[in-house]
């Protein structure tokens, strides 16, 4: 727990004679006009989008980089590549359901599902501490290859570097990979629309409370396992239906909330949720009552976001549902004309609440 109180609580020490040390308190959100990076910057919320807005993309430019989606798609030789670069640095290396090695090819593999290709190739950049033991590198490049057979995907080409004792954590891995995308497919966040029906492909939340309870040593009466998963085999079912998908997104740092805020924000349309409608494991929602976190806003590794012309959402989630990995999915909202650029979700008690996008992260070195 004592990154995320760190993150929420004001810590109060003392000086001499016990008086406050006002230095040396803490602020329980980084503030908008930080001078220097915060951890909230890696969220995947609004400090994120700021860096990426403001420092980022005024410094490489291009047309390409401002759509901002998961993965870029351009064209070679005639041929229309989805391409996208991820970096790990989750704590632990090693958690129920997975390992660092199993996100460094799923998130990838599912960055470009989420443009509608299928991955083929992939790098790996393995930046190591020194004293690392040589056997934990073995299991993460093991879990790695595995993943890759999994996914059929094949690692091509990489890098080592290894960095001064105290200046890593273990082990730190980059990769990248490119895919084809079928012809007539066009998915990214601008072409979210007013009758598009949102859907999501399972339970949410499974991996940032996995990462949590083995992190801070916490029992919820029953083991948590990580949702990791490669996606690609369910968009491939899912364009099968219909080549017509508007959005897709994974729901990763920042949860459904900063997926759903983004897409929204992207197409300035408005999103409504049933909150009823979203699939909450159980032990999900009963260690975020305990921690008094909110499950939208919790990291997933193996769920999609999907927003579907109204016309063709029956029929691709039923080729959801058919899939393993779809067997959960759900119709949890709608794209709407009102309130652009807001996500609205509808309370089990009959109200209504907005779904900001996070300032930061709730749980930080997630992924």
């Amino acid at each position: 727990m004592a990154e995320t109180q760190t993150q929420t609580q004001t810590q109060t020490q003392t000086g001499a004679g016990g008086a406050p040390d006002i230095l040396g308190w803490s602020c329980p959100l980084p503030l908008r006009d930080h001078p220097r990076v915060v951890m909230g910057h890696g969220g995947g919320g609004v400090l994120s989008a700021e860096l990426v807005a403001n420092l980022f993309a005024p410094a490489f430019g291009g047309p390409v980089l401002a759509g901002l989606a998961d993965s870029a798609v351009v064209e070679l030789g005639g041929a229309r590549l989805a391409f996208s670069t991820d970096s790990y640095v989750v704590r632990p290396l090693f958690f129920p359901g997975g390992s660092i090695g199993d996100l460094a090819v799923n998130g990838t593999v599912n960055d470009l599902a989420m443009s509608g290709a299928q991955a083929a190739y992939l790098s790996c950049g393995f930046i190591l501490e020194e004293g690392v033991e040589t056997a934990v590198v073995a299991h993460v490049a093991q879990a790695l290859g595995a993943a890759a057979r999994a996914a059929g995907v094949e690692v091509v080409t990489g890098d080592t570097k290894v960095v001064e004792a105290g200046h890593g954590d273990g082990v730190y891995l980059n990769t990248a990979g490119i895919g084809l995308v079928p012809a007539g497919v066009d998915i990214r966040p601008q072409r979210a629309a007013p009758g598009d029906v949102v859907i999501v492909s399972g339970e949410i939340g499974l991996h940032g409370v996995a990462i949590m309870s083995v992190r801070e040593g916490l029992e919820f009466g029953v083991e948590i396992e990580s949702d990791c998963a490669a996606l690609g085999g369910l968009v491939a079912a899912m364009l099968a239906v219909t080549p017509d998908l508007h959005v897709l997104r994974d729901p990763t740092r920042g949860g459904l909330a900063a997926a759903l805020g983004e897409i929204a924000e992207a197409a300035r349309v408005g999103v409504v949720v049933n909150e009823r409608a979203v699939p909450v494991p159980a032990q999900v929602a009963n260690a975020c009552a305990i921690l008094g976190l909110d499950p939208f806003y919790v990291a997933n590794e193996g769920k999609l976001v999907a927003f579907v012309p109204r016309e063709h959402a029956d029929a691709v989630l039923a080729a959801m549902r058919a899939h393993p990995l779809g067997a959960r999915s759900a119709v949890i909202g709608e794209c709407v004309v009102d309130h652009p650029g807001m996500v609205v979700c509808r309370t089990l008690f009959g109200g209504t609440r907005v779904i900001d996008l996070p300032m930061g992260e709730q749980l930080p070195r997630i992924c």
